[in-house]
């Protein structure tokens, strides 16, 4: 097994506040990892280091032996990013924002081509494609970013809750997509509240809690931490969330 990520004691502070608390852990290539933890748990201040676009006051983190730190325009021209809120250039269309990061990527005018074809085909984008990005409702903007962070065929993709907003039909393109990119051997790291598609899809999962790692492992490993059947069941014993019914009655009563 090869060292896709590595993640070495990393810790960041806001203040008073650790968002990361010393977390250690390594993705293999190839490996789809799912980064779990409730709002506030640290997983996007998590996925900015990888990118470089956070600095950790402790730790080292590398992606395919680089650290962001030191060459961040190495790491980001062989990962793919979706951030959980994506900016995109609202001035132009669809078709133009591909055309622009295909062109930060240097890819040839076949490619270029070719990829925005695909992409806008297989999300139904083609007949709104010449339109200003800024009539876009959110899932068709999430569907150009996550255009966006495939088109230059990268070695590790990054998404951060990058469902949000879609359509079942393209949620389930992502998916497939995700798990044919990993047995391409592309790593991928992606954060989610749906428990039931980072269950179906990653051969591990992090639990992340208040900046630490609670838990980690695979679906058998977590049920036999937890003694819960499934992921969702195991994240709210683990992160100590379980009396749901309590609460439900409090906020109904």
């Amino acid at each position: 097994m090869t060292t896709s990520i590595s993640i070495e004691n990393i810790a960041k502070n806001y203040g008073n506040v650790w968002a990361l608390n010393g977390v250690s852990t390594t993705i293999e290539k190839g490996e789809v990892r799912g980064l779990l933890g409730a709002n506030g748990s640290g997983k996007s201040t998590l996925m900015k280091i990888l990118l470089g676009l956070v600095r950790p006051d402790n730790g080292l983190v590398t992606i395919e032996g680089i650290n962001p730190q030191v060459n961040p325009i190495g790491v980001r021209q062989m990962v793919g990013y979706v951030p959980e809120t994506p900016r995109l250039y609202e001035f132009l269309s669809g078709i133009e924002y591909l055309d622009f990061v295909a062109d930060l990527h240097g890819l040839d005018n076949e490619s270029k081509k070719e990829r925005i074809n695909e992409y806008m085909a297989a999300f139904d984008l083609k007949e709104q494609g010449n339109d200003l990005i800024s009539g876009y409702s959110m899932g068709m903007r999430q569907k150009i970013a996550i255009s966006a962070a495939l088109i230059n065929r990268p070695h590790v993709i990054i998404l951060d809750e990058a469902l949000n907003g879609l359509d079942p039909r393209t949620a389930k393109i992502v998916k497939d997509t995700i798990i044919k990119l990993a047995s391409d051997g592309v790593t991928i790291l992606f954060s989610t509240h749906v428990l039931e598609i980072a269950e179906a899809i990653c051969q591990k999962i992090t639990i992340l809690d208040k900046g630490r790692i609670l838990a980690e492992g695979s679906m058998s490993e977590l049920r036999a931490q937890a003694s819960q059947a499934n992921l969702e069941n195991i994240f709210l014993s683990l992160t100590g969330s379980s009396d749901i019914r309590a609460i439900v009655e409090g906020i109904t009563h």
